[in-house]
């Protein structure tokens, strides 16, 4: 990134320049700006660092009070020197956390440059005193000052050190003609930014590079100018809505008594399967077209279920392993006699885990049988030809494959049964078990994916049907506040004799497909894929930020590492993401697995050592998704491991991969027929040093299919 220092500008100048840098500097000691007008320019979404040295007309009281209204205004970085008083970087530094500001401790030496022990020691006091990040700025006067600055971003010299920069948190470079070029060097070796003047003759140091002169020097291409706008990328696409919201409502409309209205709807692959098994159940299905071209009305008439009310031969799924576990549970509870339940592609490949152990313990019976694509699947997991056949057959195999027949009934009372499956066959039971004539109190230990688990309560909610629950766990969990991977289990309360009721739903925007954008758009910037030097601000609408979607935990990540996100207009207005300086970050994923593909590629653009966990649960997605992951970012010379459940990146920032010769390897790609593992390869392409092919890029459409088009508008 390129920080460009603005001084002596009004507010009306700093907002212009705003626009058309990627990010900013504010010498508010330098600015003459009210405390109303430091609202409104630190409230803007370019990335911008407030400082204010004390001298002259600027006391301490002085300094204090403009730069806290810059915190409170949503600076994304305060710039304390370490010369400051105690009482003054204490207060900030306090302030700074409360308000999600990065706190950064500087030092200047504008003489000479020291010795490389003295450079380090003053690095290290800037981390006893609380500084996320350390910039060290010197004058240098001859190559041998540049090298000992430049030293400090040898990983090799903090080896035996107690404290130490992390990898992307450290600003060191030289001032003067000698250490002009160490400003493009700092990039190259890890700096997540650098600064430059808006001209050369607004230079605020010697050897600082003009904004546009770095511009090209870093992207090598066209790049924003002083006074110049960021060009529109043109209007922003609708997401499509959430498959986890639209399955689920599909299938209780359908169950439901009277008709439904779903607004919002957005066609895909395994949205349409889910349509075809509502209409194989009985209910009716009406269509429309919303006036806006966005989506369509869904009018669905349902069959008021009830227990063991349909006589239902065979159910076709399509390649919906969500379709496919809920309707486990829930054709065993309706249909008088067995259901042979179908699919295809890459579905049958997919062992459906716990189906079998959670079956039997609500005394229903679930067995696989044969077929040509089973026995070929199993033959690959269940060690060879023969124990495929007797698995295939429904003797052997220990779990659920399609196509398989499930029969009811399912019993009540009190079950205990095991949640390390995964949330599917669970929403599948809650929305079973409220048909049955006895009330059920269902424990589930170790639960997965829990946010899946609550979308499944909120649909029910709109459809009448209510279940009570209680999350469980230790002393941790309860005085975290309900952290869902401190949670061991969950007790449901689940009345029998219940019918659902007909009623009118929105279908809100899919967090799974946004994460896409929204990481495409903080490392590259919307239009980045060809103009990363005049990148704008990416936009998106149709996202409610209150969603429980459990993908919603992008916007947690991408703040994490450093990217710049904002909301216009409330929970459901447009949401903005610009580019920042990226580090790593650490995750648990195991109740987001969805996001694996995509963190994966953003881990590989932020500086340092990123960390995912819930690798366990990514065996049986529609790929083997850990290995695909691995093996995409191996191929593009990404350093990737496994430890234990996490799966371990090790990231370079965009500017230190392309002055670098960095960037990741272009060339044959496969997506492993996988939807998310494209989309994620399609982001990973603006950043790559030739075109990546992608062998099967149509399996988008089982959840976007307008992907592309809405990828090539915002981002190429």
């Amino acid at each position: 990134m390129i920080c460009v220092s603005i001084q002596n500008k009004t507010c009306e100048e700093i907002l212009n320049l705003l626009s058309c840098v990627e990010m900013a500097e504010i010498r508010l000691d330098r600015c003459q700006l009210s405390e109303e007008e430091i609202e409104e320019v630190f409230s803007s979404d370019t990335p911008t660092i407030a400082t204010c040295r004390i001298g002259g007309e600027v006391n301490v009281d002085k300094a204090r009070r403009l730069l806290t209204a810059a915190i409170k205004a949503g600076a994304s970085f305060v710039d304390v020197e370490i010369e400051a008083p105690k009482s003054l970087a204490t207060t900030l530094r306090t302030l700074a956390r409360e308000y999600g500001t990065r706190y950064i401790r500087s030092w200047h030496d504008f003489e000479g440059t020291p010795s490389v022990e003295a450079l380090k020691a003053m690095v290290e006091k800037c981390l006893y005193h609380g500084a996320e990040w350390v910039k060290i700025v010197t004058k240098a006067h001859a190559q041998e000052d540049v090298a000992r600055v430049l030293s400090l971003y040898d990983e090799a010299l903090w080896a035996e050190a107690d404290r130490r920069p992390a990898r992307g948190g450290l600003v060191a470079f030289a001032m003067g003609e000698e250490g002009r070029a160490s400003r493009l060097d700092c990039l190259r070796l890890g700096s997540p930014y650098t600064y430059a003047a808006l001209t050369e003759a607004e230079a605020t140091a010697a050897g600082q590079w003009a904004y546009d002169a770095m511009c090209q020097a870093v992207y090598g291409g066209a790049c924003a100018v002083a006074g110049e706008a960021q060009e529109s990328v043109g209007e922003s696409p609708a997401i499509p809505c959430s498959k986890s919201f639209a399955q689920r409502a599909i299938i209780a409309a359908a169950l439901a008594e009277g008709t439904s209205i779903l607004t919002g709807y957005t066609p895909c692959r395994d949205n349409e399967a889910a349509l075809a098994v509502a209409m194989s159940l009985g209910a009716v299905v009406e269509r429309e077209k919303t006036p806006d071209d966005i989506g369509e009305t869904l009018r669905i008439t349902g069959i008021a279920a009830r227990k063991n009310g349909l006589a239902l031969d065979t159910l076709f799924t399509g390649e919906s392993g969500l379709l496919t576990r809920m309707m486990i549970p829930l054709c065993a509870m309706l249909s008088q006699e067995g259901v042979l339940i179908e699919g295809e592609k890459t579905l049958l490949k997919r062992p459906l885990g716990g189906a079998k152990e959670i079956l039997d313990a609500f005394g229903a019976q679930i067995e696989n049988v044969g077929s040509a694509a089973a026995v070929e699947a199993a033959a690959g997991s269940a060690g060879g030809l023969e124990t495929a056949n007797a698995a295939a057959s429904g003797s052997a195999l220990a779990e659920a494959q399609v196509p398989l027949r499930v029969k009811g009934p399912l019993g009540s009372g009190r079950v205990d049964i095991s949640g390390r499956h995964g949330s599917q066959l669970i929403s599948g039971l809650l929305m079973a078990l409220p048909l049955g004539e006895k009330n059920t109190t269902l424990s589930v230990s170790d639960p997965k994916s829990i946010p899946y688990i609550f979308i499944t309560l909120d649909v029910l909610k709109h459809f009448g049907i209510r279940i009570g629950n209680e999350l469980l766990g230790g002393r941790d969990f309860m005085e975290s506040e309900g952290d869902w991977n401190l949670c061991t289990g969950i007790l449901f309360k689940i009345k029998g004799g219940g019918t659902y009721k007909a009623c009118e739903m929105p279908l809100e925007g899919d967090w799974s497909a946004a994460a896409n954008f929204l990481v495409a758009g903080a490392i590259f910037g919307a239009g980045g894929g060809k103009r990363l030097g005049a990148a704008a601000p990416l936009v998106l609408k149709g996202l409610d930020t209150t969603s429980l979607q459990a993908d919603l935990s992008i916007m947690d990540v991408l703040m994490d590492c450093g990217a710049c996100l904002s909301q216009l207009d409330g929970d459901q207005g447009e949401l903005v993401v610009q580019r920042a300086p990226l580090r790593a970050f650490t995750l648990d994923a195991s109740h987001c697995p969805d996001l694996f593909p995509i963190l994966a590629i953003l881990a590989a653009f932020c500086e340092g050592e990123s960390r995912i966990g819930g690798v366990g649960r990514l065996a049986h997605k529609e790929s083997h998704r850990g290995k695909a992951i691995v093996n995409m970012l191996t191929q593009m010379g990404v350093s990737v491991c496994l430890e234990g459940d996490e799966m371990v990146i090790e990231g370079l920032s965009l500017a230190r991969r392309l002055l670098s010769g960095r960037l990741l390897r272009g060339g044959a790609y496969t997506s492993c027929d996988d939807h998310r593992m494209v989309m994620a390869l399609k982001v990973a392409s603006l950043g790559a040093d030739s075109p990546i092919v992608i062998d099967n890029e149509a399996c988008v459409e089982k959840s976007f299919p307008g992907f592309f088009s809405s990828f090539q508008q915002l981002m190429v």
